[in-house]
């Protein structure tokens, strides 16, 4: 957001008028060409002649805000307040020293002040606008830019925080025009092109996005945080090699924590971990409260095994409004208290493959004395409520009258859970007899004495990873080669409208209209041999229920599967199929077809 700094013109007074007159004349003049050093002594002497000179007390006071001494500022604006009460253009900059001294109140009082006096202030009408956009008054906000327009069409701030207030409510289109205003303005403004590309990225258009990016980076190299939305851009297409490159030139030009961290992800992305671990550190050097630097840190450490330190810095993870949304209000977070006698809610976080992963934690507190409810997402409360230990499940605000409330994936740093102390007794989700009676004659129906397979190939597209962690039908193609077996599709989402191009020798049956929820999934792959799938939540309830799962892993894969290893301590029957390259399905399908004739009779 762009707040707008109004200088007028100096005005002779009566002491020492034309020597004065030309010491202000010479100070604006340095002042307005950026010449900071040497229009501050012209202003202090100014001032030595005549300590209230309203007009030199006024710019030294900007000055000294364009210095970031806002105090100092403050004081010498409110001096020249006292002397000349009606000097619109000093209120409206004495609002910008409020909102830079973090009173927004005050601010607006300012911006309001100077708008009495002068209701056409175009520049006033910015400011306030950017304190109220400040403040989450998005509405408000809108109504003064479009004022500030009206009254300057050619104020370029305005149109550039109309912009930013219109993506903010989603109105991209009109965003996007205000852009084009701006640009037709200034047609070298790089915070046009950046916003505009900002605004693309949220109307979900990445590829149009990228190039307003590129365009504000050619007109400003050391626009960093343009390089960093570019990084970020192009790593939601899958081009992490890129976006690493947009990084490091953000690092290079600010080597602040979330740049750092960024970098460290876009590594960590490629499979590079050994490269990662540092830039986190150094984030974490910088800033020892950073959350994504002990997130990413945490998710590096745990693939590695390195569960002791990993959980301690998971448990390090949330950014408030996060953690705010799960809390229990007046109920203490356990932290590893003795729980003999004591009632906890285990609160679920993150996707349904984390839920479903960690529900077994239960157990291990109700043998630790515990009764444990479970708050978890909608559809997986029927799964919830017959896990060993659980009391009761439910979904919706965490509350209620406990001792103790948990985030799930909080229990193992609680506990001290280790690679070699996984609870991995399985199964710990069960599906109702009835349920899987009814899916048995069916199943039986279309496979007959065939071994049956079910397949998942794609996880949510939001996710962040999806472009690698996922897969198409037509990669697993290679399957048809092999013979006795009925495959079985449990893809649900987008993915599935790939079955209707499937090849005539590949064509798993499909359930999907019927698998309402995870309890049908779950009573269907009760009735197969086994599942393949990626890593999703399917492949974690498969291996909950005890069933065998063979899970495809890209080359940076998720901290759960761990590094180079075939199978998984988190469940007994799962065996691990990873890439070698990124994106590169080829091998890891070949291997898995020769894995699974080698299995038929």
């Amino acid at each position: 957001m762009e707040q707008h700094l109004h200088r007028g013109d100096a005005r002779p007074e009566a002491a020492a008028p034309t020597y004065i007159d030309a010491l202000l004349a010479t100070a604006l003049a340095a002042h307005q060409a950026g010449e900071l050093d040497q229009a501050a002594p012209l202003y202090r002497e100014a001032l030595t002649i005549n300590p209230v000179h309203a007009e030199a007390l006024h710019y030294f006071g900007v000055l000294h805000h364009q210095r970031r001494d806002h105090a100092a500022a403050a004081a010498l604006l409110d001096q020249a307040l006292e002397i000349e009460p009606a000097n619109t253009a000093c209120w409206s900059n004495r609002g910008l020293v409020a909102a830079a001294l973090g009173q927004p109140d005050e601010a607006q009082r300012c911006y309001w002040r100077a708008l009495q006096l002068q209701p056409g202030f175009a520049d006033a009408r910015n400011n306030l606008g950017v304190t109220l956009q400040a403040q989450g008054e998005l509405e408000g906000a809108v109504r003064q830019y479009r004022q500030a327009v009206a009254l300057n069409p050619s104020l370029v701030d305005a149109h550039l925080n109309l912009g930013t207030a219109l993506t903010k409510l989603e109105h991209y289109d009109e965003a996007l025009a205000c852009y084009d205003q701006a640009l037709t303005l200034d047609p070298h403004s790089a915070d046009a092109h950046f916003n505009a590309g900002n605004a693309l990225t949220a109307k979900g258009d990445s590829t149009a996005a990228i190039a307003r990016f590129r365009r504000a980076i050619e007109l400003n190299p050391g626009f960093a945080q343009a390089h960093v939305n570019l990084g970020s851009a192009t790593g939601k297409l899958g081009n992490y090699a890129e976006a690493e490159q947009q990084y490091r030139y953000a690092v290079a030009l600010k080597p602040n924590p979330t740049n750092l961290v960024c970098l460290g992800g876009s590594l960590g992305a490629q499979g590079r971990l050994d490269e990662e671990e540092v830039f986190y550190r150094r984030a974490l050097e910088i800033d020892p409260s950073y959350v994504d630097a002990h997130q990413n840190l945490a998710w590096l450490l745990l693939k590695r095994g390195d569960y002791v330190e990993g959980w301690a810095e998971y448990a390090k993870r949330w950014r408030s409004q996060d953690y705010a949304a799960i809390a229990v209000d007046g109920v203490p977070e356990w932290q590893g208290e003795p729980l003999d006698g004591r009632s906890v809610l285990l609160v679920g976080d993150q996707g349904f493959g984390d839920q479903l992963q960690f529900l077994r934690f239960a157990r291990v507190l109700e043998e630790l004395g515990a009764t444990v409810d479970v708050c978890v997402r909608e559809p997986l409360v029927p799964l919830a409520e017959r896990v060993p230990g659980v009391h009761r499940a439910w979904s919706g605000k965490a509350e209620g009258r406990y001792d103790f409330w948990a985030p799930l994936m909080s229990v193992p740093s609680c506990v001290g859970t280790e690679v070699a102390t996984i609870p991995a007794e399985v199964p710990y989700v069960f599906v109702d007899e009835a349920k899987i009676e009814a899916w048995r004659e069916r199943v039986q129906a279309v496979a007959g004495s065939r071994r049956k397979i079910g397949l998942v190939w794609a996880g949510s597209p939001t996710f962040g990873n999806d472009r690698y962690r996922s897969m198409r039908l037509e990669d697993l193609a290679p399957l048809s080669e092999l013979k006795d077996i009925a495959w079985f599709s449990l893809q649900k989402g987008p993915a599935e409208a790939q079955l209707v191009s499937a090849t005539e020798a590949f064509q798993p049956h499909n359930f999907a209209a019927e698998l309402r929820d995870f309890t049908e999934t779950a009573a269907l792959i009760m009735n197969l041999d086994q599942v393949i799938a990626v890593d999703t939540g399917v492949a974690h309830l498969t291996g909950a229920l005890g069933k065998q799962v063979w899970v495809l892993l890209p080359a940076n894969s998720d901290w759960r599967w761990l590094q180079n290893r075939s199978d998984s301590p988190w469940y007994p029957d799962a065996r691990l199929f990873r890439q070698a390259v990124l994106g590169d399905w080829t091998p890891v399908v070949a291997s898995m077809v020769e894995a699974l004739r080698q299995e038929q009779p």
